[in-house]
């Protein structure tokens, strides 16, 4: 019962059959507007994970800054890290926008 409460509610366009057991769920064809709404739900959640990612290594370089005004680390080893973080931050939103272009491309392709 619960499980066919979230389905209902989860604003998917689905209507669920339960028959005690299963639920059934027909999916309905897409049309090109929901298909337009989908593409923007991915687009925030692409958007989102580059907001996350950003957060991370601004958070990161603090901790570097922190270590190194603690003498742990070298100005030189602060530069070196935020080198390599840089480089993991910028193949990580790569992947990010690959991933969006692809699934952009699936829901709007007919």
């Amino acid at each position: 019962m619960a499980i066919e409460k979230a389905i209902v509610s989860s604003d998917l366009g689905l209507t669920p059959n339960n028959d005690g057991e299963v639920i059934r769920l027909t999916l309905p064809q897409l049309t090109s507007e929901r298909r337009k709404e989908l593409s923007k739900i991915v687009a925030k959640q692409a958007e989102e994970g580059k907001v996350a990612i950003r957060n991370i290594r601004r958070d990161a370089i603090k901790s570097y800054e922190k270590l190194e005004k603690e003498k742990k680390l070298s100005e030189d080893n602060v530069k070196d890290l935020s080198a390599d973080l840089q480089k993991v931050t910028d193949e990580y939103m790569k992947k990010i926008d690959s991933i969006y272009k692809q699934k952009e491309k699936e829901l709007l392709t007919v």
